[in-house]
């Protein structure tokens, strides 16, 4: 069953809280869960130590079976020392209007790249 450690929010609106649990990759967000390895509340300080909280063994035991972290999750688990790795980053997005200007640099940009590959086997020969 492929795993994947992921938060569940809970808490009423707008006054967010989450769980952090391990799941069936298939499962809903807030449906039925593995375990509940940790919880993040946003709304505490930064500096509260009970704004993140993690049952590192159980993180670590969990990641070595193969579960997936989300991006979220991957985050809390660098700050927390348990993943040396950083989570991957996202392209940056361009507002609508850098988009239209952009959207015909794109073609023009690729261009160029098989001209030089074709070059380079003509120097090898």
């Amino acid at each position: 069953m492929p795993t994947t450690i992921r938060l569940s929010r809970a808490g009423t609106k707008k006054r967010p809280y989450y769980r952090i649990l391990v799941t069936n990759s298939r499962s809903p967000r807030d449906s039925k869960f593995i375990e509940k390895i940790g919880t993040y509340s946003p709304l505490l300080a930064n500096d509260d130590p009970k704004r993140f909280t993690i049952d590192a063994e159980r993180a670590k035991h969990w990641l070595s079976t193969g579960a997936q972290m989300s991006d979220r999750v991957h985050l809390f688990f660098n700050k927390a020392g348990i993943v040396a790795t950083k989570p991957a980053q996202r392209a940056a997005r361009l507002p609508k209007k850098d988009k239209a200007a952009g959207g015909g640099e794109a073609p023009a940009a690729a261009a160029p790249a098989p001209a030089a590959e074709a070059a380079a086997p003509e120097a090898a020969a």
